[in-house]
């Protein structure tokens, strides 16, 4: 999969690569198909982003996250279950798809539940296209207070009748992520 310059760039700001979420949503889906799912799909997303909130003129909150996930979801037949978890070490993962699994054995068949079509996914492409969708906002938090300051004071410029305000929110964030399944798909961006 083709990936932009400015995915390579700004990687290192993630807490993961992309080749490791690639490698973990590897190890759950051989996890499952040797504990017996019929079929597995699994998605892997790291992110992180800061939040930094003003009310009239004051700064009111700044805010810092960092997310990761894993979720699994496996299929005995038709009979599906779901797990998730936020712990990337193998034992969690071997524990996440036991989970999904131990859920499949439960519920009751889906005529519709199942993996797409294999025709219809990008199995073995190595060139899939860039849709442009990574832009990372590099804002300090700084030029965050000072934009959420204008905007707010640009709110109250508008009517003389705009007397209160429940503040302004300046928000950023950035993440990519890793989608596959038991079909041999197997692909991801950032965001």
């Amino acid at each position: 999969m083709s990936r932009s310059a400015a995915t390579v760039s700004s990687e290192s700001r993630f807490s993961h690569r992309f080749d490791t979420l690639q490698q973990l949503a590897r190890d759950v889906l051989a996890h499952a198909r040797k504990s017996g799912a019929s079929a597995c799909e699994v998605d892997v997303s790291d992110g992180f982003g800061q939040s930094v909130t003003v009310r009239r003129g004051d700064v009111e909150t700044i805010e810092y996250n960092r997310d990761k996930a894993i979720a699994v979801a496996v299929y005995l037949g038709q009979r599906k279950g779901q797990a998730s978890t936020s712990d990337f070490s193998p034992a969690a993962l071997r524990e996440t798809v036991d989970a999904a699994l131990n859920i499949a054995r439960f519920t009751a068949a889906d005529p519709c539940a199942g993996l797409p079509d294999a025709s219809l996914l990008a199995i073995d492409s190595q060139e899939l296209p860039d849709l442009d969708l990574y832009h990372p906002w590099l804002l300090s938090v700084e030029a965050a207070v000072d934009l959420a300051k204008r905007c707010e004071t640009a709110a109250f410029a508008v009517s003389p009748q705009v007397g209160n305000s429940e503040g302004a929110t300046v928000s950023t964030q950035e993440g990519h992520f890793v989608s596959a399944n038991s079909l041999g798909f197997i692909g991801g961006y950032p965001t």
